[in-house]
């Protein structure tokens, strides 16, 4: 989702974008590319995984879970540990199968983030 601050950015590099020739538009999409490559050239963060308590609760495990894997969009994990924690409040489902679902998601979305889907 993008933010207001996100959005006027974006306003204002329409409004530019259509101002300029054909030439210095692409001059600017070429460096806009530029930038966002940057990004993908960031180096890899490994996880710092933190060590499971055996009475650990799901809301522990979470907050564990995000220290562990700082690297990871929370908002990407989201909808699967919202799920996964409802299913635990709501449904009664067994917390120590929940936690471990929750870091098989966090492993998934690591090797995502590996593989470049950051």
């Amino acid at each position: 989702m993008m933010s207001a601050g996100n959005r006027k950015v974006k306003q204002r590099l329409l409004q530019a974008l259509v101002q300029l020739p054909e030439e210095k538009a692409e001059m600017l999409a070429d460096f806009a590319e530029f930038l966002a490559g940057r990004q993908e050239a960031l180096p890899l963060q490994t996880p710092k995984l933190l060590p499971r308590s055996p009475e650990e609760t799901v809301v522990q495990a979470m907050k564990r879970l995000s220290a562990s894997y700082p690297m990871l969009d929370k908002a990407r994990l989201l909808n699967e540990t919202s799920m996964l924690m409802s299913q635990h409040v709501m449904q009664g489902r067994c917390a120590t199968e929940v936690i471990e679902e929750l870091e098989a998601v966090f492993m998934q979305h690591y090797q995502s983030y590996r593989e470049g889907g950051r």
